[in-house]
C-alpha cells in the first residue's frame, strides 16, 4: 500500500531499512522530494524514483560532489550502501558531548 507521494513512501522504505541494520534516521517531505536525514554530511534525498546522496568524494576533474544513486525498486541495497557512509562519517563527525549527555 502506497502511503503518502511516491518520495515519501520510497524514503519510509529506506527509513525501514535502516533501522534493520541499527542506523536512526529521520523522513522529511515537501515539495515532490523526501529527505532521510542520517548524520552530519549524510542526507538521502528521493524524488520515489531513485535514492541519492553525497558520497563523500569530489571529481578531480571537474571539483564537483560525486553522488551515489541507487533504484529505489531495491531499498535494502540502498540501505547497505548508505550504512557503509554512515559509518565512515562517524568517524569523523563523532557527536557532540552536548548530544551525548541529553541522552546519557
Amino acid at each position: 500500500m502506497l502511503l503518502g507521494s511516491p518520495a515519501m513512501h520510497a524514503a519510509g522504505l529506506l527509513r525501514d531499512e535502516l533501522a534493520l541494520q541499527g542506523v536512526e534516521s529521520d523522513v522529511h517531505d515537501g515539495y515532490g522530494l523526501a529527505l532521510v536525514s542520517v548524520w552530519a554530511d549524510l542526507v538521502v534525498w528521493t524524488d520515489g524514483m531513485v535514492y541519492r546522496w553525497w558520497a563523500g568524494r569530489v571529481s578531480l576533474r571537474t571539483g564537483w560532489r560525486l553522488y551515489a544513486v541507487y533504484g529505489v525498486d531495491n531499498p535494502a541495497t540502498a540501505a547497505r550502501g548508505v550504512a557503509l557512509r554512515y559509518a565512515e562519517l562517524r568517524d569523523s563527525h563523532p557527536r557532540s558531548e552536548l548530544i551525548v549527555s541529553a541522552l546519557s
